[in-house]
């Protein structure tokens, strides 16, 4: 009502004096004096109308003036005294205001005003305008960054809104923390140590495992169970896994003083199913990381991530099974395989070798025996066994070996794909007729098990202590069902030889019992060791290219690093063979040869089991075995490659040390 009062009243004025005008104006035609009067009153009467009006404007104006400083300083007094920090920064990142909050909270009562806002809070404000609302940590807290822009007469400043979402972040930190995960712990090759001890000997090692789960267990809040006589089921929180994880699972170091019978040393897989949702999920994580560990050979522990696998441990060599039944059961099942299909083919790596080709011409000639139409896939312009496959072409009729293509020409519905010394996509000699046949492969290999492994075959024979892929092949075929009890033909048996011979450095590395037994059976086939010894023979330039590789090795840190920066036709059988002759220099524990082919550097690496090369190949991409692996760098110099292998050599030696102090 007090507003329009104001309106109503001039309003009421303003029609008298209209109408007192009108009336004085017809007084003024009878009677000029009271007409005149009338006018002159009207007159008075509206002028003071005009000063009463200004006089009103103004008190209205100062009273808007009042309420509009009223609202500023009330808005300021509300912004000051959020609960919630907040600072406002100039077009140059320069501090112009912060409520009470902010220097409470974020400048600990500290005078910030002209201070560059970058320097003092570890935000950069370019990245937050371009979308997102980033966390920062400030004394302790973590907040969330909200930033608003505002352009007003040609002055612009931020805004800057930090929520504070501490509570949330230890509440989630907290659970991811305590979240529980299933461990799995398997002693390797139990049943195989523990068969020639005596009974207080075993009483002996089981209270000693037993004692050693306790104290692994012990600084954790978890709990484990013994489900069988070497199997354990654990499960730890995450942040008790974590401490294993930087203790780098100690408990392998730990394991391995333990002597079965006072000679045999233990060994441990384990097998961690870590960033499960479920137990059940964990568990089947676990079971698949234990898998991982033991197709390496034992003695590690194995956790899966986002990234792939990572590996702890590694370092004992696989101990070699006595036993002969799974290799029985597998042979049994692969002939039940092989006699329902119509074709089979073999097929072995890139850039096969004597071990790969000789592997595939044992199982082609096994095959023959049984009846069965057999080819071996193999590209012969990227061979490294050519004397080989020119020899055993020699000797057969029709076309044994064929190329990718034109096996992917003749492939049928019911046909068989037999990959030996290699269980890993990425280095098969032909991906695409792997592709095509997913649903019926059957894998023979001895290297230890590769991230980036076949997982759907219908059988997967895989012994990573064996001595080579040849060897397995060997074996197998002595539980063949051979018609008529037919002897395998000498050129095949002179190819196993030969793989056997290569990947043992000629019965130096990698043997054991089952080893020799294998070569005494090829032997009584009639393989003849000198024609298998003239299948190693190389050209003099090979001889020099070799010499000249060794000649140009660094040592560092007991390691013989060389490389072979010069054009070179066999470079990649040279190579190799530059490498197991640094091997024979004092003090020399691996060596590294670093070579080109096209766009890619090459390295091959070989050791005499002091250093666990494997696993220095497998930090640059790499992977193989303990004593013989290799890795390949795409778009890399030969230096640079050089410098990368020193990092992991360096690397590795820094997690041996830190093994060795804990133990």
């Amino acid at each position: 009502m007090k507003k329009k009062f104001p309106t109503v009243f001039f309003t009421l004025i303003f029609a008298i004096l209209i109408c007192q005008i009108f009336v004085s104006l017809s007084l003024y035609r009878y009677n000029s004096v009271y007409g005149l009067c009338g006018i002159i009153s009207a007159v008075v009467l509206i002028v003071a109308l005009v000063i009463i009006s200004v006089a009103w404007s103004r008190n209205f104006i100062r009273h808007m003036m009042k309420m509009n400083n009223h609202l500023e300083n009330s808005s300021a007094e509300y912004m000051n005294n959020l609960p919630a920090p907040i600072a406002v920064i100039s077009e140059d990142k320069k501090f112009v205001w912060y409520n009470q909050s902010f220097s409470d909270k974020i400048s600990r009562g500290s005078d910030v005003f002209g201070l560059n806002f970058e320097e003092y809070v570890k935000l950069d404000i370019d990245s937050v305008m371009s979308g997102g609302n980033p966390i920062c940590r400030i004394n302790g807290a973590m907040y969330r960054t909200f930033v608003e822009k505002f352009d007003e007469n040609d002055i612009s400043f931020l805004i800057i809104y930090f929520h504070d979402e501490t509570e949330y972040f230890n509440l989630k930190k907290e659970c991811e923390e305590s979240h529980p995960n299933v461990v799995i712990l398997t002693i390797d090759t139990y049943d195989e140590i523990m068969q020639n001890a005596k009974e207080s000997e075993k009483a002996h090692a089981s209270v000693e495992i037993e004692q050693l789960i306790e104290q692994f267990m012990n600084s954790t809040n978890g709990f484990v169970k013994k489900i069988s006589s070497n199997t354990f089921y654990a499960v730890i929180e995450q942040r008790h896994l974590n401490e294993k994880i930087r203790d780098k699972f100690r408990i392998l170091d730990l394991a391995r003083n333990i002597k079965i019978a006072g000679k045999y040393p233990l060994t441990f897989s384990i097998g961690i199913g870590q960033g499960a949702k479920t137990l059940a999920e964990s568990e089947k994580i676990a079971r698949q990381c234990l898998d991982m560990a033991l197709g390496r050979g034992g003695d590690q522990a194995v956790i899966k991530s986002e990234n792939g696998y990572h590996f702890f441990g590694g370092v004992s060599k696989g101990v070699e099974k006595m036993s002969r039944t799974k290799t029985r059961i597998i042979a049994n099942a692969m002939q039940d395989i092989i006699m329902n299909s119509n074709k089979i083919f073999i097929m072995g790596h890139r850039f096969g070798d004597l071990d790969s080709v000789g592997a595939s011409c044992g199982m082609a000639g096994a095959l023959k025996l049984i009846g069965k139409p057999v080819h071996i896939v193999v590209d012969k312009t990227a061979n490294l066994a050519v004397n080989l496959i020119e020899r055993v072409e020699s000797q057969t009729e029709g076309d044994l070996f064929i190329t990718p293509q034109t096996a992917l020409d003749s492939l049928g519905d019911n046909d068989l794909l037999i990959i030996v010394d290699i269980h890993n996509t990425d280095c098969l000699e032909s991906y695409e007729l792997y592709d095509n046949m997913k649903k019926s492969v059957v894998i023979i290999d001895h290297h230890r098990r590769a991230v980036r492994s076949i997982e759907n075959s219908v059988i997967f024979y895989h012994e990573p202590y064996a001595s080579s892929a040849s060897e397995m092949v060997t074996e197998l075929i002595q539980y063949f069902r051979f018609v008529d009890d037919e002897k395998l033909p000498v050129y095949y048996a002179e190819a196993l030889l030969a793989g056997i011979m290569l990947d043992t450095k000629s019965f130096v590395m990698r043997t054991g019992v089952r080893t020799f037994e294998a070569a005494a059976f090829l032997k009584k086939l009639g393989a003849d060791t000198v024609a298998v010894k003239l299948l190693f023979s190389n050209s003099f330039e090979a001889y020099k290219d070799r010499s000249q590789i060794v000649s140009s090795a660094k040592i560092h840190k007991n390691c013989a690093i060389a490389t072979a920066d010069f054009k070179c036709d066999d470079i990649r059988i040279v190579a190799p063979q530059a490498a197991d002759e640094l091997l024979n220099i004092t003090n020399v524990d691996a060596s590294f040869v670093i070579y080109k082919t096209g766009n890619t550097i090459n390295i091959s690496a070989r050791s005499l089991g002091a250093v666990n090369v494997q696993v220095i190949m497998e930090l640059l991409g790499g992977g193989g075995h303990q004593t013989m692996a290799a890795t390949q760098l795409k778009d890399k110099s030969i230096n640079e490659a050089f410098n990368l292998l020193v990092d992991a050599v360096d690397k590795r030696d820094d997690d041996v040390s830190l093994k060795n102090t804990n133990k």
